[in-house]
């Protein structure tokens, strides 16, 4: 095949067109069968975390940086502290009578060896709720029983030789005798995600429903993840439409083949792909009814862990604009034909030839990319990602669903899969916390310090509290786009400074209280050294507007060490719902604080100054796609000081080395035309700060750059809408 001529052509995202109406809902008949599908059990209801806030009280405190309510207020880097003797206690008033069912108790390094919990409903008189002298510290979960208004720890033997040390002192329950119990892990999946085998009945039917649906409900609030059973299924076309992902349930793509399609196009767009977002293929097999798949889409959809035993199509049917796009850990057999998509990142991955490339075309440990031809041909291409670690998956073991998680792997070339059984971990479904819609965060939380994982179902999730993710290793998995939205103004979503955390599939759609932050991967000051088991940030996607006003400081900020951030799109809406300039307010998109973080695969756009802002030592970057917002009214709102512009990369004038390949920018200022950006790149110039492969781009000279990076790079070219590029910096 044989695309159209490209070089007279100017590609870039279009003005916005009116969504469609949305096709009419699934019959209920359809819908009813569908639930036929998901299996039975069901997850219990968990209980209420009663303590978070409330009046609490100590016997003493070790000094002033450590009080009773540093136990109480949901923050696990506070904490109460007593004096050095025995005995210390803490107490916590509910405010009202309530039957209590769990306590959680998160210790500190000094903790208690013997200890008893006690109730009262009058603060005076009190009963016996638990009570040992062997307490092992850490975290521990105690089921309890009983009503109470007060409820005390009494520490009267410590383990060391400082006082009683708590992170936390969590009561859980509800104003009803008897108390929930647990919160279990496992169960159902829910009403969205829905699960075929071979002999299910018309499946393509239930297929078409879902896209008529989704095709263009761009910012609708349907969710839905559609997994296939191994094994062989014939004539299928999924065509996927937004907050749509689809995937297979072997351990290897090939155990779960298509002979047939997933197919992403842009038939609701007039042929134009720039909006494909939000969506998903992962894990399956395909035999392409034509030799060749299509997969047009736009950011924010990942193809990953896939095998087409035939060629890929990146392009929209007509060759219309196309503006995305990621692939990782997957064989494509054929050639793979980007045609009008003017950038592309391809990670860990293995393909039969690739024809062709617009601007900005990278590859890293990719078995058959193209050779490093940047700028004569728009190839940047590394032999093999630095360190890598492919995204979480759920999976069927017999009838039991697991998530597998992949191991961390060095200088990674070619996929995971294709040589023997894939390294890695395998996690029980009992070992999540099952989240579906309604659930609030208290209970999220609950299940956290409970020691569970999450396991997010398609849906829309309104959280009144951070996220508080605390535990090493813990695993948050989001299936069909699942949404976190955070209200008045708190952080949706904070890691803790551990090890091995795993975050993703999901998306956070800021709320319209202003978020200082939305999510948090360790607090300000992190330390600790991650590099043996970093946390992985995949598919993790944050939105500010579009589906309605939403406001947040900074989208995303990384202060651990060695954090691993693999395809994330961080977006201020420039259409749809809730924008303007300052309706859907949103300074930065990526702020980097942590040592040693490795980007690979990163979207940001259209933030209101600096579009990813790095303070960090020994960063790297491996592909950057950056648009600056559109929307600027004049010169003087995105005025930095002396300079013209805030760059879309900033690496801080602290930073000592820092490292990017294949870096684009670029601009298309509606509002003011005559808006000029000094240039897309501000770094210090230094020997360890290192660029390859830089360009920026004026879409049909809607504003111009003067430089490309510092005062290096020609200006770009009028309304002519082609890059200025910078082979190498310094």
């Amino acid at each position: 095949m044989h695309a159209p001529p490209l070089a007279s052509r100017t590609f870039r995202r279009s003005s916005p067109a009116r969504r469609r109406g949305l096709a009419a809902s699934v019959a209920a008949t359809l819908i009813a069968s569908l639930l036929l599908l998901i299996p039975s059990t069901t997850a219990q209801a968990a209980p209420t975390l009663l303590s978070q806030g409330k009046p609490v009280t100590a016997s003493s405190q070790e000094n002033v940086g450590t009080p009773a309510t540093g136990a109480v207020d949901g923050d696990n880097g506070t904490r109460w502290s007593s004096a050095a003797s025995d005995p210390q206690w803490i107490q916590v008033d509910l405010g009202s009578t309530q039957a209590v069912s769990q306590i959680v108790l998160r210790w500190e390094a000094a903790y208690a060896k013997a200890y008893k919990i006690e109730f009262s409903t009058n603060g005076t008189s009190w009963t016996s709720a638990y009570s040992t002298t062997t307490g092992p510290g850490g975290n521990e979960t105690l089921n309890v029983s009983g009503s109470a208004r007060y409820v005390r720890l009494t520490g009267t033997t410590r383990a060391t030789q400082y006082g009683y040390s708590l992170w936390e002192f969590q009561v859980y329950g509800g104003t009803t005798g008897g108390g929930s119990g647990p919160i279990q892990g496992g169960g159902d999946l829910g009403p969205n995600v829905l699960v075929f085998d071979p002999s299910t009945p018309n499946i393509q039917g239930t297929l078409d429903t879902i896209f008529r649906q989704q095709e263009s409900a761009q910012f609708g609030s349907g969710r839905y993840q559609l997994l296939f059973k191994p094994g062989t299924y014939n004539n299928i076309n999924a065509n996927l439409g937004f907050y749509t992902s689809i995937s297979g349930l072997g351990l290897s793509p090939d155990d779960t083949t298509f002979n047939g399609d997933v197919t992403v196009d842009a038939g609701w767009f007039n042929g134009n792909a720039t909006q494909n977002f939000w969506r998903s293929a992962e894990n399956l097999a395909l035999n392409p009814v034509s030799g060749t798949d299509r997969w047009a889409v736009a950011q924010a959809a990942p193809f990953r862990r896939m095998h087409v035993k035939g060629g890929l199509n990146l392009a929209p049917n007509g060759y219309g604009w196309a503006s995305g796009g990621y692939i990782a850990d997957s064989k494509i057999d054929g050639t793979v034909g980007p045609y009008s998509q003017q950038q592309w990142y391809t990670r860990d991955s293995s393909v039969g030839g690739w024809t062709n490339g617009v601007w900005n075309m990278v590859f890293s440990g990719v078995q058959g990319a193209p050779a490093q031809g940047f700028p004569a041909q728009p190839y940047t291409t590394l032999d093999t990602t630095p360190v890598s670690r492919e995204k979480p998956f759920l999976y069927l073991d017999g009838a039991n669903y697991k998530v597998f998680v992949p191991a961390k792997r060095t200088n990674a070339r070619g996929t995971s899969w294709g040589n023997g059984a894939p390294q890695g971990d395998s996690i029980s479904l009992d070992q999540f916390y099952v989240v579906k819609p309604g659930a609030t965060a208290s209970t999220i939380n609950a299940a956290l310090a409970q020691g569970l994982n999450l396991l997010f179902t398609p849906g829309i999730y309104h959280v009144d509290q951070s996220i508080n993710v605390t535990r090493a290793n813990t695993v948050v998995l989001g299936l069909g786009l699942a949404t976190i939205v955070p209200d008045n103004g708190v952080t949706a979503m904070k890691v803790s400074d551990v090890d091995g955390v795993k975050l993703a599939g999901f998306l956070i759609d800021a709320g319209t209280v202003n978020s200082n932050t939305l999510l948090e991967v360790g607090p300000s000051g992190a330390t600790a050294s991650h590099a043996a088991n970093p946390t992985t940030v995949q598919d993790v996607f944050v939105r500010i507007g579009g589906a309605g006003a939403g406001k947040a400081t900074t989208s995303m900020v990384i202060n651990s060490k060695d954090t691993i951030i693999d395809h994330t799109w961080l977006w201020r809406a420039d259409h749809g719902a809730g924008i303007g300039w300052d309706t859907n307010r949103a300074d930065y998109g990526l702020k980097v604080n942590g040592a040693n973080v490795l980007a690979t695969g990163l979207f940001v756009e259209h933030f209101n100054k600096y579009d990813v802002q790095w303070s960090g030592e020994n960063g790297k970057t491996i592909f950057f796609q950056n648009e600056k917002a559109y929307d600027a009214p004049n010169q003087a709102s995105v005025q930095n000081g002396s300079v013209k512009g805030f760059a879309a990369y900033k690496v801080d004038d602290s930073v000592n080395t820092h490292e990017g390949w294949g870096l684009g920018s670029y601009c298309n200022f509606t509002s003011d035309p005559t808006i000029q950006q000094d240039h897309g790149f501000e770094v210090p110039v230094k020997s360890g700060v290192k660029f390859h492969d830089l360009l920026v781009v004026s879409l049909g000279g809607m504003g111009q750059y003067n430089h490309v990076i510092n005062n290096t790079g020609s200006p770009t070219s009028g309304t002519s809408t082609v890059p200025s590029n910078v082979t190498s910096f310094p």
